[in-house]
């Protein structure tokens, strides 16, 4: 029976269940041709008996990839560090002179954002001596207009009525549980009474759509990819090491977790 693999997949595998077999030897002579085909064939078969020496393998080739992205993600964010400090206009909830800002991008249609908003709820009311950034990225306002019209509507409440009643706008819109287009006119009006606010302030709109555009850029510019798109960094002296872009849901630990890296 002939054995095929991934070479690849073989050379880590060999450097991962024999690499410790030469540690402190001398370099070996170069191997002849038989040499190397016999090798081959030991290690086809010790492969075929140890098929969990290729799933580790596999495993740990991708948390290397994994923390790869990580860092080039938050020097990514690095870069854009003044930028996310800038937050006039911005929905906020928190100190002002927090030690760090956790920023996220989102969009009231987008259905993972809609996920991590309960998770936002509990990190918020564990960390208040963090400040939270909402920044409004409507990419599903192409095909789906209540996408801005909500964007519209939240940062028209930020701005009458405080971060209290945005925060219920903005957590009511998500608890709809309307999404990728399911999301109304009358879901919106509903949520934004239930929070306490008025009649839309329909000047604000021109204001509201130039916040939203430069929030798009600065998603772009920071290479972000799709919403949720989260940051956790130091208002000061952020480095690599202390912060933190998580690009989608995950829990309210990882979230703590990067809040911890940034305050030390």
């Amino acid at each position: 029976m002939t054995n095929r693999f991934n070479a690849a997949a073989l050379s880590l595998a060999l450097s991962f269940t024999f690499g410790s077999l030469h540690a402190g030897a001398a370099e070996p002579e170069e191997f002849t041709p038989a040499q190397q085909s016999r090798i081959g064939e030991i290690a086809a078969d010790y492969l075929v008996a140890h098929p969990q020496v290729l799933i580790e393998v596999s495993k740990k080739l991708q948390a290397q990839q994994a923390a790869i992205k990580a860092q080039l993600m938050a020097e990514s964010a690095l870069k854009g560090h003044r930028l996310l400090m800038q937050l006039d206009g911005v929905p906020v909830k928190g100190p002002m002179d927090s030690k760090v800002i956790v920023t996220e991008f989102f969009d009231y249609e987008c259905i993972a954002c809609s996920m991590m908003a309960p998770v936002m709820e509990q990190v918020m009311v564990s960390n208040q001596d963090v400040r939270f950034a909402f920044r409004d990225w409507t990419i599903f306002a192409g095909h789906y207009p209540e996408s801005t019209q909500a964007s519209r509507r939240g940062l028209s409440i930020w701005k009458q009525k405080g971060a209290d009643a945005y925060m219920a706008y903005h957590n009511g819109i998500y608890c709809t549980g309307h999404n990728e287009g399911k999301l109304t006119s009358d879901d919106i009006e509903k949520v934004a009474t239930a929070a306490g606010a008025g009649e839309e302030d329909v000047a604000n709109r021109t204001a509201a759509d130039a916040l939203i555009a430069g929030n798009s850029a600065l998603a772009e510019l920071l290479g972000l990819t799709g919403t949720p798109g989260i940051i956790v960094m130091p208002a000061e002296n952020a480095t690599a090491d202390n912060t933190t872009v998580i690009p989608g849901v995950v829990s309210a630990q990882v979230m703590q977790q990067a809040i911890d890296n940034a305050m030390k």
